[in-house]
Formats: C-alpha cells, structure tokens, sequence
C-alpha cells in the first residue's frame, strides 16, 4: 500500500505540499466540493484550500440545512457564487459592490450544475462569471470549452482580479503545474497498466511561458542598482543605476544618478561603476521623468527580483504593471533558477549584445537572454530537449 500524505492525501512521492504558498486574502472562498471530485487524485479544490487560509471546504451535493450556506444566504449582498450564466456580474461589479465571499463549486461541469441546481439557497445568490487571462493547462484532463478551467485556475484568475494583483495569486499555480508535470511524468515512465482512464491534451508550455509570450510586445526589462548603507547605519537605499531595454524593438534606456544620500564605501565596488562617474551622474527627478517619458501606458516592467522595482518605486516613479521572471524560468527548469547570469547557462539561453555599463549592464543583458529564450520556449509547439536538473524549486 502506497504512504499518504495526510495534508494533500497525495502519494508522499507525488506530495505537492512543498509547492503551496500561503496567501491571505481580503476575500473569503467558501468550496462545495461534489463527493465524487473528493476521490479524483488529480482534484485541485483541495489544492487552492490548502494555499487559502481564509477559505472553507466542505463535501456534498444537497446542503439544505447546512448551517453555514444558510448564514451565507443572508448576506447576499455580499456573496456570490463563482458560476458562469446570462446573468452573471463582471469581476469589476463585484468588486464595486465590495464583495467579501466567494461560494466555489468544485466538479465536473454536471456535477457543479447539479449542486447549483439541486440547493436553492446557491440558485438565489448573485454569479460571478469571467474570461479567462489564458487557456486552462490542466493537460491530464479534458476542459468541455476552451474557455474553461480548473478549480484552482479559476480562483486564481478571480482572486487576482477582485483583489488587484494577479501575480501575487499567480503563485497558487506551482504546486498546480508540479502535479500535472508529475503526474505526466509518471504516465510516460509507467509499464504497468493505468489504474484509471488519463486524458492527455496536446502538449502545451507552461502557463507562466505562454503567458510571457502573449505579453512579449508589452515587456520592459528592467534592473536598478541602489548605493546602499549596512543595515545600522539606518539609511534607506536609494537609486543610482537604473537600465531597461524594450523586449520587442531592442530600445534602451540608461540612467546614472547621483547620489542624494551619503555614497556607501562599498556601492561603487558592488555596482562596478567609479565613485566620480555616480558623484557626476544626473538628478534622480530628471532620470525618473526621462524614465516615465520611456515607458508606454500598457508596457510591464519585467524584473529577475522585486528588489529593483522596490528602488523604483521608493525612487517616486508612478506604479505600473509589472511581473517577476523567474518564476517562469524555475519552472521551464524544472528546478531552482539560482541568480540571473546563472539561468542563461542553466537555460542554454541566446547570447545578446552588450549595451550599458556596469554590473546592471550585465545583468540586464542576462535577463534579455533569459526572456527571449523563454519567450520562445511559450510559442513552441513541441517539448524542449530536456535538461538536467538542478533540484526542486521549493
């Protein structure tokens, strides 16, 4: 008999536990869970729960009599259930009326109609319907529409849109995409008969790689440098280097600036620029206003770490989109993605050309390889060669 993990009851090979982050919300989700999709390993309800510490699950098809829907019910201007229909609200309604619970149901597509239909207290509420950012990736098991996608996926894109950072959410779907490559995986290694019927789609990148090549007309590769002062001398660290370079028609931008805060003995060393070359840089309004004039309205920001949009903010510039590579490139990895300069190895990723000074002109530089090579891997219609890998990303 195969060891369980008592959090997940997924085989303790197959656990996705390492994979979950845990993230609070402003909005409850509540999931009815039909009992036939509790006994589907492959199930992902219980999968965003356990990621969700502000959510509830509970088993059934009829809940006439349970005591929490009933109390649901009487809030109904506040909750609602996450269900397409004709008259279903927008995400954006839903975040006008200050929605504070979500009811999800969790099924094959009969068996979540016919919780719906089966409990009047759920027909009565308000239904949240949306269009989805991507095509869902659950390739072990047939979507009915294009449009449709799995538990998790769904309260990712709902929770990212009602709460206004999609990215954020977004990291719900690691463990996701590490049970599907692992249940995949076994499937191509397995000699023995399947123990049950697994729907295998057309191979497909991982959604964080397609969803960067959809985006690539759109990203702004960014990386800043601060003169930063050890922890006790109390001094916030402040922007002097600041490069980026527009993904789609190779644009570049560089700004050095001088220092408004003493310079720190070590930011010269650690930037790799000269302490008369910073001293000589242009003021940190004029950098930030020739930035702003840069930037077009829909373009996001793509960065190795949040650390250089932190600088850019603190710095003053107005927020824009934005999002995080590395994640994707772990996951085209199938491994940790170490720092920038080591993923281009690590990815086998294209040479660029070099364009501005400085340690932020090397870094720049490997995160152009690294999105290009991602950006290519999301447009492919067939696998990569495999690498080796180099550990879990946990």
């Amino acid at each position: 008999m195969r060891s369980l993990c008592l959090r997940c009851f997924r085989p303790e090979s197959a656990c996705y536990c390492a994979h979950l982050p845990q993230l609070e919300t402003r909005t409850r989700v509540v999931f009815l869970q039909h009992p036939r999709e509790r006994r589907v390993a492959i199930g992902t309800a219980r999968m965003a729960h356990l990621s969700l510490p502000n959510s509830e699950l509970y088993q059934g098809v009829d809940f006439t009599g349970h005591a929490r829907l009933e109390e649901l019910a009487q809030r109904r201007e506040r909750v609602a259930v996450l269900f397409p229909g004709e008259n279903a609200i927008t995400v954006d309604e839903a975040r006008a009326a200050d929605l504070d619970t979500v009811i999800v149901v969790d099924g094959t597509w009969p068996q979540a109609k016919k919780v719906v239909m089966r409990n009047p207290l759920l027909a009565g509420l308000p239904r949240i319907g949306f269009v989805p950012r991507r095509p869902s990736n659950y390739r072990i098991r047939a979507e009915p529409a294009d449009h449709c996608v799995s538990t998790i996926e769904a309260v990712v894109e709902l929770l990212g849109q009602l709460e206004g950072d999609p990215e954020r959410f977004d990291r719900m779907l690691k463990a996701f995409e590490f049970m599907v490559d692992t249940q995949l995986d076994r499937q191509s290694s397995r000699t023995s008969p399947n123990r049950r019927r697994i729907y295998r789609g057309a191979w497909r990148p991982p959604a964080e790689l397609r969803s960067l090549a959809d985006d690539a007309e759109r990203l702004v590769l960014f990386y800043a440098e601060a003169n930063a002062h050890p922890a006790e001398a109390n001094i916030p660290p402040e922007l002097v280097h600041l490069v980026a370079r527009r993904l789609s028609t190779g644009e570049s931008f560089e700004a050095i600036i001088a220092p408004e805060q003493p310079l720190a003995y070590s930011t010269p060393l650690h930037v790799e620029l000269a302490e008369d070359v910073l001293r000589a840089g242009e003021s940190r309004a004029q950098a930030l206003a020739r930035f702003e004039a840069f930037l077009r309205p829909d373009d996001a920001l793509t960065v190795w770490t949040t650390f250089a949009l932190d600088l850019l903010w603190s710095g003053g510039l107005s927020r824009k989109a934005a999002r995080n590579v590395r994640l994707a490139t772990a996951r085209a990895l199938k491994g940790k993605a170490g720092g920038v300069e080591q993923a281009v190895e690590m990815l086998g990723a294209p040479d660029v050309a070099s364009w501005a000074r400085g340690r932020a002109g090397r870094r720049i530089r490997a995160l152009e390889s690294v999105v290009r090579e991602l950006v290519d891997r999301g447009n492919a219609t067939s696998p990569p060669a495999k690498l080796p890998r180099t550990g879990t990303d946990g």
